[in-house]
């Protein structure tokens, strides 16, 4: 059975005008893009941070860059955080599709 799975990062981004081209950076991840406008830049960034973490998982160093990045685990608060006075960086949504095609039990409709 094959069985099509999203995961989503949601990740800081800046976007920056150089000239006649506005660049876009993922700063955690040191990936970076570039566009003739701001929108085309964050939806080239999201491309380029997909190949990117696609890439890595593919060969297998997916866990060591998140860590080499300062990625760690944590517990999800079990109430939802107040808004901090602090303004939140602006974060981009990158979704990582995936398919599992493999037969498992608990994939199979009851």
């Amino acid at each position: 059975m094959r069985v099509d799975v999203t995961f989503q990062m949601s990740l800081p981004f800046v976007v920056k005008k150089r000239g006649p081209w506005f660049v876009s950076s993922c700063p955690v991840l040191d990936v970076c893009s570039q566009g003739r406008t701001r929108k085309q830049a964050q939806e080239n960034l999201v491309e380029a941070l997909q190949l990117f973490l696609v890439s890595c998982y593919e060969r297998g160093t997916l866990s060591q860059v998140l860590r080499e990045s300062g990625f760690v685990p944590r517990r999800l608060p079990a109430r939802p955080r107040k808004a901090s006075s602090k303004a939140a960086p602006k974060t981009l949504r990158v979704p990582l599709p995936f398919t599992v095609d493999r037969p498992r039990e608990e994939l199979r409709p009851a």
